[in-house]
């Protein structure tokens, strides 16, 4: 995916995983790529609000629900009490910040090998997730 987004790229973005560009989905698309933070439902709702008063956390769930269910992002447990998203959908790992709670991607190296669909026997394996858990820089130097 490019780095640049304007409202076209993501409309097309969106149409290439079958999905119908609605300007709630354009808007919640949109954010995810601009805000590499690994936002909450709540997080995306408070940040939309003023701009789509008509948006619904529920809207924006669904949405993300469908996102996520298409490829288009990623949806990710690392938090045990929320879900987090992500808009970059390329190889990468995670890092969650245990003082804190920060999460950052974390880039793989060639070597690491996820294991394929024909090689997990017994299983269809649609996704695999590399969580990483400690202390930012930024909590360590405050302890």
């Amino acid at each position: 995916m490019a780095e640049q987004w304007n409202i076209n790229t993501v409309k097309q973005y969106l149409i290439e995983k079958d999905i119908k560009p609605s300007v709630q989905r354009l808007a919640v698309m949109t954010y995810l790529l601009e805000h590499r933070t690994h936002p909450t439902v709540e997080e995306i709702f408070n940040d939309l609000k003023d701009k789509i008063p008509t948006i619904s956390k529920t809207t924006i769930y669904n949405t993300l629900k469908l996102l996520a269910l298409k490829k288009a992002i990623l949806s990710i447990t690392i938090d045990e009490k929320m879900v987090r998203y992500d808009g970059y959908v390329d190889r990468h790992a995670h890092f969650i910040c245990l003082s804190c709670g920060k999460v950052v991607d974390v880039p793989l190296k060639e070597m690491i090998e996820f294991p394929k669909t024909e090689n997990v026997e017994g299983f269809a394996l649609e996704e695999t997730h590399v969580y990483h858990r400690g202390y930012c820089m930024d909590c360590l130097k405050e302890n």
